[in-house]
């Protein structure tokens, strides 16, 4: 009878699955941590995904204001409207998106990229209508607020979902540090496609100007209708070439995100039966202390360097006087960006996070300083160039790198709560581009009283002043603020490595939970 038994017991354990006899082994562990690892394909299908927003952004950030200005011909006081409500419309929908994505359900794609993939083709055809010059003078400044409102929307639609599928694509934060980097280098790639093709096509055409800046109405209506009208339409036409160049971008990469990169649920999240509503969630969030000083800190940082961004083709061509080389200054700017990311990456992985922002950051002060005081002088620029770009690599990578470490942050100290990425990265663009939308439209409104001509050859000094004083000084400042108020952030390296390993315990947890009760199922059954 004993043998019997014997025999039964062990002909039971032979049909039982090994991970129940074995249930909590570390075996489990490796496994759950190999599905966690990225492959280089998988990297650089997630990188390929952030360029769509930056090649976009970068030919509006550079060229949609002296678009509005010199080709449609746009007042400033109306330009300024434009850019302003366009801009805080941008910034309104990302937690509108936020919102909406955290209602949404997880389907067979995922819960993010349903909303990359259905935004992507009303994006392009708003992207495209932007650059159209319509033949009606009278509701030109609604054209355009329009589809600039509307193709900030759709563009939301698809970058708040791909700023969180950071958190999805893998649990391991080494493995998120790595992919981020990878989107880095890709998106600066992008802003230097972007730069390259907005740049060089529209700068084959020649917007013709007028000679005298203070010549009047009846003269520069004169000039339209006879010699500048043919050049005015191939330089409209150039515009019309490079959307459509940049629309195809656009498309090929969500196709290679869609294809290449999956969502991950956290194991302590697929546990929760309902999820945390949103107003709540955001209460949250908003107390969480890091988060708040995260964005203090970059807000400054990051408006320094957008007031930069739309005004330096006008400060290249009525200030230094380089009306067909600004192109090529971007590019400078742009490429050693993308040269000097790795080196960034290098450097916040062997001396900090928070180490890299005090470095990276305030190297743009020396070369700010030197571009207001010196003359005009093309190869100094072209140096102050190639040195800029190596502090725009490091305000690119640095502040999606540690929004990640915020909201692992958050998970330890609210480890029964999920669903709250979109509203994480929603409101932390939501306040920047808020922020840059009132300073690109105090900025434009700042030439209109200073008495920017529309199409003029120059400017007055009044003018070239102000241009001045909005790409150098302005910046230095918004700078330093930033700085001093990143000194409040309180996650440094050893606590990035305290929350690392109560996070992984977190999830050990969770998975031999899942997996006790998965056995505990397969084993009712089998008997």
């Amino acid at each position: 009878m004993a043998k019997g038994e014997g025999a039964e017991s062990g002909s039971a354990a032979g049909l039982l699955p090994t991970g129940i006899l074995q249930a909590g082994e570390r075996p489990v562990q490796k496994e759950s941590k190999k599905k966690n690892q990225l492959s280089i394909c998988n990297k650089l299908c997630y990188a390929v995904g952030g360029t769509p927003y930056q090649v976009t952004g970068c030919a509006l950030g550079f060229f949609l204001q002296i678009y509005l200005l010199d080709v449609a011909q746009v007042d400033p006081f109306s330009a300024s409207i434009i850019l302003f409500v366009g801009r805080a419309w941008d910034a309104i929908t990302d937690p509108l998106v936020g919102f909406c994505i955290s209602k949404s359900p997880w389907t067979r794609l995922g819960r993010l990229m349903p909303w990359i993939i259905f935004s992507t083709p009303l994006a392009i055809i708003a992207y495209f209508l932007i650059w159209f010059v319509p033949d009606f003078q009278q509701g030109q400044t609604l054209w355009y607020l329009l589809f600039y409102c509307l193709f900030e929307t759709l563009v939301t639609c698809f970058h708040v979902p791909y700023s969180a599928l950071t958190m999805f694509i893998s649990t391991e934060q080494s493995e998120r540090d790595s992919a981020t980097a990878y989107r880095m280098t890709v998106e600066v790639l992008g802003t230097v496609l972007g730069t390259a093709i907005q740049g060089q096509i529209v700068g084959q055409a020649h917007t013709p100007c007028v000679q005298d800046a203070n010549a009047s109405t009846v003269a520069l209506e004169g000039v339209n209708r006879t010699q500048s009208a043919t050049s005015l339409r191939e330089t409209q036409n150039a515009y019309l070439l490079a959307a459509g160049v940049i629309a195809s971008i656009y498309v090929i990469c969500a196709v290679i995100l869609t294809l290449g990169v999956r969502e991950q649920r956290e194991p302590y999240e697929t546990q929760q039966a309902k999820p945390m509503p949103f107003f709540r969630g955001l209460r949250l969030v908003m107390s969480h202390g890091p988060y708040i000083k995260l964005i203090a800190g970059f807000l400054f940082t990051s408006l320094a360097f957008m007031l930069v961004e739309g005004n330096f083709a006008l400060f290249c061509t009525y200030t230094l006087g380089f009306r067909n080389e600004f192109q090529n200054l971007l590019l400078a700017i742009m490429f050693s960006a993308t040269v000097t990311i790795p080196i960034w990456q290098w450097f916040l992985t062997r001396f900090g996070k928070k180490m890299a922002v005090y470095i990276g950051i305030s190297s743009a002060v020396p070369f700010l300083i030197l571009v207001a005081l010196m003359e005009s002088n093309l190869i100094v620029t072209y140096v102050v160039a190639v040195a800029a770009g190596i502090s725009v690599a490091a305000a690119f990578l640095l502040p999606w790198s540690m929004l990640p470490d915020v909201i692992d942050d958050f998970h330890l100290k609210q480890p029964h709560i999920h669903g709250t990425e979109p509203i994480f990265f929603s409101f932390y663009v939501f306040f920047t581009k808020f922020a840059s939308g009132v300073s690109l439209g105090i900025s434009t409104l700042s030439l209109d009283f200073t008495g920017y001509q529309t199409r003029g050859c120059s400017q007055p000094a009044r003018v070239k002043f102000t241009l001045k004083m909005l790409v150098t000084m302005a910046p230095i400042v918004l700078i330093l603020v930033g700085l001093l108020l990143f000194k409040l952030y309180p996650i440094d390296e050893e606590k990035r490595r305290q929350n690392k390993k109560a996070l992984q315990a977190l999830r050990e947890e969770a998975s031999s939970s899942g997996c006790s009760d998965t056995d505990s199922t397969e084993l009712a059954r089998i008997l």
